[in-house]
């Protein structure tokens, strides 16, 4: 299937080159709709229900609002967390849903529930209502509205608020993508009757009056209609209050005796506002009034905060004069930072890659075909990220290692190159020829190509496993980088071969060398001699890997670890806190003595203030705390410094100057990530539960001293849960009753009074303003003005408040948290400079140590802490999972457990180094560093599956000596081993050194894939080739007794074949017996006589037709009777051509059977070369053991007589036990190659060669002329084709039909104008002549036009023949040379100089002047010296058979 493909994309390249353009222009579409982002919104499924209530203390918020909402919630479907905070006047019930559960059914379901709930809450208390749809995300903008130069004194915060409302607010509102526009600062404009209470008691009216007549003096009406005439006239009754002066005149009451009393009469009324509990000012100029855009949920931030600015454009020009709105916070401006790192990384490791490639391959042209797959990769991927709703971000793009992704492409064209220039001579090849080598080498690539990538694919499949935080963050990665490695792998499978058919220089042979081999040369000559060292002392290199890897697990264990690294934002965001009860006023003050200092610096753009809680109250502060946003300068103009964190210190130092206020660091989106996901602002939240308040708080500020000397812990802040003032009315019953008084009028009054009861609304044209009533601000200013305020009695009269209750001063809780339907508070730290897990450790073991709870109080930790902890049980699953895979993959793959297990290796090696280099950064252990180590996991296999899948290969070819394959396997395997390692490592590099936004949370994973490729490449280089040596050596010493067994039973047993001796052959009786007897040639030789059998089908007629017909045919007589005989004649030249077909069949049938001969001849040499060979081994293995044995028995006289230690002893017996060893691997060889012996002869059993010394063989030609039967084969089929070709034309010709009938005639006259009729007996006669011609001629002509073809099929094929032939005896001519220079040298000097060195060194052994290590290195250099003698003979011997066979000088024929 992967063939035809790539056939058909080098056949077809238009199409591909079709469907490349159709892949770059929806490409191109895809990235204009990409929804793009900074990073994953990581905020979890939660809905917030938010209730006001204005006259609620937070007690009272809790058990009236706050806890029925929880208790109607509680048990919706799906709900993984409830947790709520009650202040005073407000409640806000957070319910968090699993991630996938959908979010709009959550909202419904809970309003739902809220439907039950509204009815039991008290009076005074608005409707219960959502938060807006949006995410930690959601605040993609912000801004201010001031008055410009010079027009500061014309807006006063009121008015400013206004505009906010009624112009900025209600217009930015229907820009799509938008959930909210949230009003913070300034004052909600309220038309306010401010009454002065002793004129309304001078009056003998209470407050209840004063807004009684309001309401019933307010409004309009309708009275239908009525009809005159043919009009209609609408009745409509116009009793709105439409200003001030409307409302001065409505009368409050009028007395039986005098003027009636106006509500002038006894209050003032005026522009007033609502009690605030938020104010936002800027730069230490005073108060701005600002909005904040929220975004819906799943918008894309980019096309939003576009929309905004656009709509804000028209807003400006319609904006009161002298006004201006000034943006402060744009998500964009983040966004474009983090998307140009990901530009930057992604372009700077594409350019790595390339100049990687260019270096290893060693052509511009190749390297730019590979490195073209990436941006149509990314294409790929930008589809599917689209089709799947995917956001384009840090994460999701930002990951992408080009290295990986052009695999593929490097396998292919790395495969072409090598085809086209490696064995080949020089010529041109025709475009068609072209494109037969690169589907050649693509579809034979192409499998391990495919299956390479789908390891690296496979591996990212547990990280979509992952759930929660980290699932959000790096599932996007995990798709992004499937969706562009599959788009690699199709096109490797369609684009690349097509343009390597198109661009790669259509010409065969090695050029010069080039950097790139001169490059990998020096290489291999340093790789070389390491090798051969390691080889030497594999245990040393064994035990120094398992240390390396203990040392990074320990290290590992010692690591710290956070949750995902701090992302730098580009704004900071302090957290700036008074003491408990401050004013608003008093923080406004603060804040702009902050915001003076931090405009010192010359890095900040500017500060805003944001203190206490918005119009919408998502996120719930105090008056006394603020979240000041400092919006910095690009990076290249900062001068203080050029960290950001630096800067961050350098701020607080220079604010904790100010006494009596906390500060804390922190930035925007973190800050709202925290909150909304954990409810707590910090890293780190210690969360105490139990039921009582006050224990709840000493037991946090407890736990509060231990944290602040921990060493990397920000100062703790303990929640707030108490010292708020609060003057407090505590009713005395009995003196009410008497009193005549009720609790709910008492209420009214007091609320009325101080907070202001709405007594309707004053509408200017669209914009509608509350009517409110509360007491002048003169009568509102200490306890003394609640002490004295009137209440009405049942029976009408005025009492003083203080009369019926009890009015003091007293601290009252300032907020109650529940989580889970139980009270807590939390104590929120910071990690500085320390990774969170080890902080948490330490906090955790002096808690436990110091810190006894009483009975019914617990305490959790929470925030990033808890995130971290569940994420790390979710890698512990992911982590295993996908090592399984790797492991399952590799043994389905080699069919073999201990190569799976060796390249299974390659992980831990891998995490050596992935451990170390994160040491060496300083970086913790996070979860981007455990998505690092899984992507890691999946390369580094891909090494060890190279070098083990050519160790096989060798194997296969018949290498067996497991020391040698390993030296040959890891030279020729080099270049493409480095080149996978360094373009998957250093596509990385980019993001591992970036500095620029966003590079936090992508430097952990890169490096520990750079450093875990290097270490795992270099080990694997060195340490895998040791582990297979030790392994299979093994494996093949284990292997070897069970195959003898095995052989010595199938010929009859191990007894049987000892007590007979073997049958002995010359090598010329070999030849007789085996053309005699064995079964291959045999088949042949019947082949070969069929043939001449079938030359007499050449002459072949159809068969001949007679055919006999009776019945009424001819006339009414029944009786008629026909017989006829008819025969089709082909035409003679058709006769003649198929003929000549099977002639030259039979012929070519014959040169088959030479061939068989020659090939015969050939094996059964080279098994009798071998076997002389081998004896010769066996004697030399023979005296070396007899010496080693001689030298261990004077090792044990010395050793008995105490001249030699015991060491000495042991070495020798170490040496007589490896040169036995060896001997009988030898001899196990020789039964082996016995046994082909026989085999070959056609024999039941083995069989040796007859005696003769083992000498070089002379070839009896050193001509060029290849003569072998092969080539004659060749022609052979040529002369088929041809006859074949012929004789399809030949079909074209007519066929000849004869023939001859004899019939009756019943009743038919006997001659012209006879009358008598014929009878039975008289027959009729005649012949027949005819041709038959083919009316259909397009079968025929395709027969001819595939024999055509076939014929030229196989001249090329006999031409390529020759040409390998020739070139293959000129290589072996080449060879023979070179042995024949090298075996004289050795007969001339090297030999007898082993002789001489022999002698020498048991002489002086034996005199005792030379030790034993010297002289059995001196006995290792001889028998040396004699194996490589051998060894040349044999490779001499095998080259010389291999000239016969090629110049047929040698016997072939029986």
């Amino acid at each position: 299937m992967i063939e035809r493909i790539i056939r058909y994309s080098v056949t077809h390249k238009l199409v591909v080159g079709l469907g490349v353009l159709v892949l770059i222009a929806l490409g191109i579409r895809a990235i204009t709709r990409l929804p793009v982002d900074a990073v994953p919104d990581i905020t979890n499924n939660q809905v917030q229900v938010i209730t006001i209530a204005p006259t609620l203390a937070t007690l009272e918020v809790e058990q009236f609002v706050s806890y029925p909402i929880e208790q109607a919630l509680g048990n919706l479907p799906e709900v993984h967390e409830l947790r709520s905070i009650s202040r005073f006047g407000v409640s806000q019930v957070t319910i968090v849903f699993d991630d996938a559960f959908d979010t709009y059914l959550a909202r419904q379901l809970v309003n739902e529930r809220l439907q039950l709930v509204r009815a039991d809450l008290p009076p005074g208390v608005e409707q219960p209502y959502l938060a807006p749809l949006s995410t930690g995300l959601g605040e993609v903008f912000q801004y201010v509205i001031h008055p410009k130069p010079g027009y500061e004194g014309r807006y006063d915060a009121m008015q400013l608020r206004e505009v906010q409302d009624w112009i900025v607010a209600r217009q930015l509102m229907g820009t799509a993508g938008v959930a909210e526009i949230n009003s913070f600062g300034g004052y909600l404009k309220q038309f306010e009757v401010a009454v002065d209470p002793a004129r309304l008691h001078g009056m003998g009216l209470g407050i209840g009056d004063l807004l009684t007549a309001l309401e019933r003096n307010n409004g309009n009406t309708g009275g239908a209609y009525i009809e005159r005439s043919s009009n209609a006239y609408y009745i409509r009754g116009v009793g709105l209050a439409k200003g001030i002066a409307d409302v001065e005149r409505i009368v409050v009451e009028t007395p039986e005796h005098g003027a009636p009393v106006l509500v002038r009469d006894v209050a003032t009324v005026r522009l007033g506002h609502a009690p605030r509990y938020g104010a936002m000012t800027r730069n230490g100029e005073g108060e701005v009034v600002g909005g904040i855009v929220m975004m819906l949920k799943g918008e894309n931030a980019n096309k939003v905060v576009a929309w905004v600015k656009e709509r804000l454009v028209r807003i400006e020009k319609n904006l009161p004069e002298g006004l201006m709105i000034d943006p402060f916070l744009d998500r964009t401006a983040l966004v474009d930072r983090a998307i140009g790192t990901v530009e930057k990384n992604l372009l700077e490791g594409a350019l790595i890659v390339i100049l990687v490639l260019v270096l290893f391959l060693g052509q511009l042209r190749a390297g730019l075909i590979v490195a073209s797959v990436i941006p149509l990769a990314m294409l790929f991927a930008l589809i599917l990220m689209d089709l799947t709703g995917e956001t384009g971000n840090l994460m999701s793009l930002g990951a992408i290692d080009f290295g990986l992704i052009v695999d593929g492409a490097v396998i292919i064209v790395e495969a072409v190159l090598h085809r086209l220039h490696h064995g080949r001579a020089h010529a041109e090849l025709s475009r068609k020829e072209m494109d037969d080598e690169v589907g050649t080498a693509a579809g034979r690539m192409m499998n391990a190509a495919t299956f390479g990538q789908l390891i690296i694919l496979i591996v990212y499949v547990p990280i979509l496993s992952l759930s929660g935080i980290e699932g959000k963050m790096f599932g996007p990665m995990a798709r992004t980088v499937a969706f562009a490695i599959l788009g690699a792998i199709l096109l490797s499978l369609t684009y690349v071969p097509m343009m390597s058919a198109l661009f790669i220089k259509r010409r065969t042979g090695q050029d010069k060398p080039n950097f790139s081999d001169r490059m990998m040369a020096a290489v291999e000559g340093a790789y070389r001699p390491a090798l051969e060292r390691v080889l030497r002392h594999r245990m040393a290199v064994v035990v120094s890997a398992l240390v390396m890897l203990g040392a990074s697990v320990f290290g590992f264990l010692r690591m710290g670890g956070e949750f995902i690294p701090q992302l730098e934002e580009g704004d900071f965001a302090f957290h700036s806190i008074l003491p408990q009860g401050s004013a608003l006023t008093a923080s406004v003050a603060n804040n702009q003595l902050v915001e003076r200092k931090l405009m010192q610096f010359p890095e900040v753009k500017m500060v805003v203030g944001k203190t206490g809680t918005a119009e919408v109250p998502t996120d719930l502060m105090s008056p006394e705390q603020t979240d000041m946003l400092i919006m910095l300068k690009e990076k290249k103009e900062w001068t203080t410094t050029q960290d950001y964190w630096t800067l961050a210190d350098s701020m607080l130092r220079a604010l904790q100057t100010i006494p009596g206020v906390f500060f804390e660091i922190n930035q925007p989106i973190q800050m709202r990530f925290n909150e909304l996901m954990t409810g707590v602002r910090q890293d780190i939240a210690v969360k105490v539960y139990g039921p009582d308040l006050d224990s709840l708080r000493a037991i946090g500020d407890r736990v509060a001293a231990l944290i602040a000397g921990v060493p990397g812990a920000g100062p703790p802040q303990p929640e707030r849960v108490s010292g708020l003032p609060q003057i407090t009315i505590s009713y005395d019953r009995e003196r009410m009753a008497a009193l005549g008084c009720d609790v709910d009028e008492v209420n009214r009054t007091v609320r009325a009074a101080f907070a202001g009861e709405a007594a309707g609304s004053i509408y200017e044209n669209e914009r509608r303003f509350d009517l409110v009533v509360r007491a002048d601000t003169s009568a509102r200013r200490d306890i003394q003005d609640v002490a004295r305020l009137f209440v009405r009695s049942r029976n009408g009269s005025l009492l003083p408040l203080d009369q019926v209750a009890e009015v003091r001063y007293a601290d009252a809780p300032a907020q109650i948290t529940h989580e889970n339907a139980q009270r807590r508070i939390y104590v929120g730290v910071n990690a500085h400079g320390r990774d969170v897990e080890s902080l948490v450790a330490e906090i955790q073991q002096r808690v436990d140590r110091e810190l006894r709870l009483p009975p019914g109080y617990y305490l959790t930790f929470g925030g990033q802490f808890q995130n971290l902890v569940e994420a790390k049980a979710r890698l512990a699953i992911a982590l295993p999972l996908a090592l399984l895979l790797i492991l399952g993959l590799l043994y389905f793959t080699f069919r073999s457990l201990p190569n799976a297990l060796l390249i299974f290796t390659a992980v831990p090696l891998s995490a050596i180094g992935g451990v170390a280099a994160l040491y060496l950064r300083g970086m913790p252990f996070s979860i981007s560093a455990g998505v690092g180590f899984i992507a890691l996991f999946g390369v580094a296999v891909l090494n060890g599956m190279v070098l083990i899948n050519t160790f096989q290969q060798l194997a296969k070819e018949g290498v067996d000596d497991v020391v040698e394959r390993v030296r040959k396997g890891t030279v020729l395997r080099l270049r493409p081993v480095l080149m996978t390692a360094s373009v998957a490592s250093l596509g990385f590099l980019p993001m591992a050194l970036s500095g620029s936004a966003g590079a936090e949370v992508q430097r952990p994973l890169a490096t520990v894939v750079i450093g875990g490729l290097v270490t795992a490449t270099l080990l694997t280089l060195v340490v895998l080739p040791v582990l297979y040596v030790m392994v299979w050596s093994r494996v093949k010493r284990s292997a070897a007794p069970v195959k003898a067994v095995a052989l010595l039973l199938a010929l009859g047993g191990a007894a049987q074949l000892q007590a007979q001796e073997l049958p002995r052959f010359t090598l010329e009786a070999a030849l007789d017996t085996a053309h005699a007897l064995n079964p291959g040639l045999r088949q042949a030789r019947k082949l070969t006589e069929a043939s001449e059998e079938l030359r007499r089908t050449g002459s072949e007629l159809p068969a001949t037709s007679l055919m006999y017909m009776q019945g009424q045919y001819n006339g009414y007589a029944k009786d008629d009777n026909n017989i006829t005989i008819q025969q089709t004649i082909p035409f003679p030249t058709r006769m003649a051509a198929r003929s000549g077909l099977v002639k030259a069949e039979a012929e070519a049938q014959l040169m088959r059977e030479a061939v068989a001969a020659a090939d015969l001849d050939m094996a059964l040499k080279q098994s009798y070369h071998r076997l002389a060979y081998l004896q010769a081994r066996d004697r030399l293995l023979r005296e070396q053991d007899s010496l080693f044995a001689g030298l261990l028995r004077v090792e044990e006289l010395r050793f008995a007589t105490g001249e030699a230690a015991q060491l000495a002893r042991t070495s020798a017996e170490v040496r007589s036990l490896e040169a036995r060893e060896q001997w009988e691997r030898n001899r196990a060889d020789l039964r082996t190659e016995q046994a082909r012996f026989g085999m070959l002869l056609g024999l039941d059993g083995p069989a040796d060669r007859a005696p003769a010394p083992f000498t070089a063989l002379v070839p009896l030609s050193l001509d060029t002329a290849v003569r072998a039967p092969d080539v004659v084969l060749l022609q052979r089929e040529v002369q088929v084709a041809e006859q074949g070709h012929r004789t399809a034309r030949q079909e074209l010709l007519p066929d000849i039909t004869l023939g001859y009938f004899n019939q009756t005639l019943i009743s038919a006259p006997l001659g012209p104008g006879s009358d008598v009729l014929a009878t039975r007996s008289d027959r009729f006669t005649g012949f027949m002549a005819g041709i038959s011609l083919p009316l259909w001629f397009v079968p025929h002509t395709a027969r001819a036009k595939a024999g055509s073809l076939r014929e030229e099929a196989a001249v090329l094929a006999a031409e390529e023949g020759r040409r390998q032939f020739r070139t293959a005896l000129e290589q072996a001519l080449a060879q023979y040379r070179k042995d024949r220079a090298t075996l004289d040298r050795y007969e001339a000097s090297v030999l007898p100089q082993a002789e001489r060195i022999l002698q020498a060194t048991q002489k002086a052994y034996a005199a005792g002047e030379i030790g034993q290590a010297e002289h059995v290195l001196n006995l290792q250099q001889v028998n040396a010296i004699r194996r490589d003698h051998l060894d040349t003979v044999n490779s001499l011997n095998g080259t010389v058979l291999l000239i016969e066979r090629l110049s047929a000088s040698g016997r072939t024929n029986p």
